[in-house]
């Protein structure tokens, strides 16, 4: 059982995600060794945390290191640059990475930490922004099952829904799965309500009823909301979706696969990008179907 007193933490990469995820580990009590690139966040740098000069001091010190940068080379930077966390790490320690990248590279990432005897765990979550400031994370984990089982305490303080799917690589694999379930129902609900609305329906009591029936769902419930309301303050921003299809339709290039609607919802946030759009919610991928139909939910039909 992993326990404040016994284990030293360290996270790397306090951005959105991260910063909420840390400190659910400092309120557990753990000493946390941290390190980000950018600005120390204030709730981070105001609490009982180590600021580490880089990822390499972050490994030097802790038994279990977290990644949670946003992309592939974010992560292979933070792992193996000269001051990163490998050069950094002694046999016995485990390295978590939270990102979500690229399967491919994350088992070539696992197999050179497996060669300095650390183990390697890839675990990317689904919840956003919300999610991970309220603990309740879908976590999803590729690795030994031992290795999960000594660090899975840890998830269960940032997250609800934790499951092994299986080895490296696989952890990955689930989060782009649930990537393009979730664009391509962004995109279903989107066209659902700017039918209802451009045929003069109330799309906010259309969207109330569907909510009672079999086309439920977690993404009608809230990003239908953002639709009706017009509120595309992220939560998640289009770009950081952009970037995880982009890992679905090359992955799927590569294993033979066709993804015909993953690669339509890719235009469709291709087009918000073009509009300035890469910084909003990815729920504004209606903004591009609004385009498309020259109306705006909410907007009087003539």
């Amino acid at each position: 059982m992993t326990t404040p007193q016994d284990t030293r933490i360290g996270f790397i990469g306090l951005g959105i995600m991260g910063t909420p995820m840390a400190g659910h580990l400092i309120a557990a009590g753990y000493p946390l060794f941290v390190h980000t690139l950018g600005k120390m966040p204030e709730s981070i740098a105001g609490s009982a945390c180590t600021p580490c000069v880089s990822a390499r001091a972050v490994a030097e010190r802790a038994d279990i290191v977290f990644l949670m940068v946003p992309d592939t080379p974010d992560v292979e930077a933070a792992l193996f640059a000269e001051t990163g966390v490998a050069s950094g790490l002694s046999k016995g320690k485990v390295v978590v990475d939270m990102s979500s990248i690229s399967p491919i590279a994350t088992k070539e990432f696992a197999r050179k930490v497996n060669a300095l005897g650390c183990d390697y765990l890839d675990a990317p979550v689904s919840g956003g922004e919300v999610g991970a400031k309220n603990a309740t994370l879908s976590i999803m984990v590729g690795g030994d099952e031992a290795v999960f089982e000594r660090v899975k305490p840890l998830f269960s303080l940032m997250g609800r829904n934790i499951t092994r799917v299986g080895a490296n690589g696989d952890g990955q694999t689930a989060k782009v799965a649930n990537q393009i379930i979730v664009a391509l129902t962004i995109e279903a609900v989107g066209e659902a309500l700017l039918f209802a609305s451009r045929a003069g329906a109330d799309p906010a009591r259309v969207r109330e009823a569907l909510m009672g029936g079999f086309a439920s769902s977690k993404i009608l419930e809230v990003h239908g909301d953002r639709m009706v309301k017009r509120t595309f303050d992220p939560g998640f921003r289009i770009e950081l979706h952009q970037k995880d299809l982009n890992l679905a339709l090359s992955s799927a290039r590569a294993l033979g696969v066709s993804l015909p609607n993953t690669a339509t919802a890719q235009e469709l946030f291709n087009s918000c990008a073009a509009h300035g759009g890469k910084a909003w919610d990815h729920s504004a991928m209606v903004r591009a179907l609004e385009k498309l139909a020259n109306f705006e939910i909410g907007q009087k039909a003539p």
